[in-house]
């Protein structure tokens, strides 16, 4: 059997034309869900990046494999300790081990690994090419490699497992000017959601990736990427920011198109089970964030996920809720080799093979790279609990209807308390669940919360952004920073008091 998985980064599942979008972003993604299933509340487990394909590769949520931030203690996977033999069972029970159990060849093109110092991402694959920008390249450095591969490889192997990881539409935004702007003529009052009202409510909001300061703390630009705006302050910005993504988008999918049109070349395509996703979303004005990806919640971790498998559903769509990990135990019984008993996913093979509804009440997503922040989403509703706010000043606790308010503008947990305790409960419940099959008694969110917090937004930076918010007038706004912060503001250095002056006055004390 031959399996292709395309690995998009950064890919909200609205920005394609497969899941409702009025750009023509994905006509190439749109072909291939037509003959396949499309998963439309997929998330992943644990965001972002790192994470997100932590979780993916281990089969369990970061809290039990120990990666759930990209920096410090908590973005490294844990040790296997005493129990490791001369191969760890991390790596030989991996994502990548199913296809070489079912006798696949196994090659990754991804610069991935480096990018995170990620090695284990490599577990399991016979092959692999790192094209060595460190997620900075775009798909025209890759697509030759997977291509050269397929010439060689395609027909003469017959069982194959190819990974190919395109990173165009993540920031900073960065599609080769020869590409142009498909996008430049649309009216996006047709159909942006954000307008000048909503805008000026995000201009309100302070934090990094916010509309005053896109690259992080800053607004800088430069020449070298002029599709990646510094900030918005009017609709212009609101489109140029969205064509910048949209962008790479489009040119991700044509990158894809030329996979495709190799393997009809080759003859192939029509047996070749292709899987295409992400690993996390993107921040277009929820919550008042902007071109990252650095919440808990349904923009960030809702991700596209389309199959098309020989003998599954063709042109169907599925609504109930997964996460990414589910994948694993799913490719085990679709192709016929042992789970992992220790894996935290539930097969949805069912629903591939049969269309029966094999999704999970609820869904407890994570973030701890630019806030310490859990998420449970069931139902209509959002329930967002933050223990570190990444110097957002969000409130610790949110709630959002999605049903009536898509993009979490509205926060109704004043309305709805009670709604707010069944959402803490999902949480509360699954942590419990997590840690008594844990191998530590340490849940990494604190570990990230006590080694100076959430690394894109660490206590190191505390001054770098209370410093920016005063530059720009916003003294307010730095107050109420450095109070919710407090815990990690610069203390004042002790009084130096003479000696004799002391002795002076310690007579004279009650």
């Amino acid at each position: 059997m031959k399996v292709l998985f395309v690995d998009f980064d950064t890919l909200r599942p609205d920005h394609l034309g497969c899941y409702g979008y009025r750009r023509n972003t994905s006509p190439v993604i749109d072909s291939i869900a037509a003959e396949g299933v499309r998963f439309n509340e997929y998330y992943c487990s644990d965001a972002p990046c790192l994470p997100s394909r932590a979780a993916l590769i281990s089969g369990r949520f970061g809290i039990r494999n120990g990666i759930v931030g990209h920096g410090g203690t908590a973005a490294d996977r844990r040790l296997t300790g005493y129990s490791r033999g001369m191969k760890d069972s991390q790596d030989d029970g991996n994502f990548n081990n199913i296809f070489r159990r079912a006798g696949m060849y196994t090659c990754s093109v991804s610069t991935f690994p480096e990018r995170h110092s990620a090695w284990w991402f490599s577990a399991g694959m016979n092959e692999t090419f790192n094209e060595g920008s460190c997620g900075l390249e775009s798909g025209d450095s890759v697509v030759p490699y997977a291509l050269n591969w397929l010439e060689n490889n395609g027909v003469s192997r017959e069982n194959w497992f190819l990974h190919v990881h395109l990173w165009d539409p993540h920031t900073p935004y960065r599609v080769p000017e020869s590409f142009g702007n498909p996008f430049e003529n649309d009216d996006l009052s047709d159909w942006c959601w954000i307008d000048e009202e909503a805008l000026e409510r995000h201009k309100k909001v302070v934090g990094p990736h916010t509309t005053h300061e896109l690259n992080m703390f800053n607004d800088m630009e430069t020449p070298v990427l002029p599709r990646n705006p510094g900030r918005i302050d009017d609709m212009a910005g609101i489109r140029r920011i969205f064509d910048g993504y949209d962008c790479g988008v489009a040119y991700a999918d044509w990158c894809l198109g030329q996979i495709v049109g190799k393997m009809k070349e080759l003859g192939i395509y029509e047996d070749t089970a292709i899987i295409l996703t992400g690993d996390h979303g993107e921040n277009f004005g929820e919550l008042g964030a902007y071109a990252e990806h650095g919440t808990a919640d349904r923009p960030c971790c809702n991700i596209p996920f389309i199959i098309r498998w020989p003998g599954c559903g063709q042109g169907t769509t599925d609504n109930e809720f997964h996460y990414s990990l589910d994948l694993l135990p799913t490719l085990c019984d679709l192709l016929d080799v042992e789970k992992n008993e220790d894996w935290d996913g539930i097969s949805f093979a069912d629903t591939l093979k049969e269309g029966k509804a094999c999704g999970r009440d609820a869904l407890v997503l994570s973030q701890m790279a630019h806030v310490c922040q859990r998420s449970a989403r069931f139902g209509d509703w959002l329930y967002i609990r933050t223990v570190n706010d990444g110097f957002h000043n969000w409130d610790s606790e949110m709630l959002f209807n999605l049903k009536d308010d898509p993009h979490e503008q509205f926060d109704v947990k004043e309305q709805y308390p009670e709604i707010c305790a069944k959402g803490a409960k999902i949480i509360l419940d699954w942590i419990d669940e997590n840690m008594k099959k844990n191998s530590t008694q340490i849940d990494p969110m604190w570990t990230v919360y006590h080694e100076g917090g959430p690394f894109h937004a660490h206590e190191t930076s505390l001054a770098t952004y209370e410093k920016r918010l005063r530059d720009t007038g916003r003294n307010e706004e730095a107050d109420e920073l450095l109070r919710r912060h407090a815990k990690y503001a610069p203390k004042p250095a002790p009084a130096v008091i003479n000696p004799t002056v002391a002795l002076l006055f310690k007579g004279q004390r009650g």
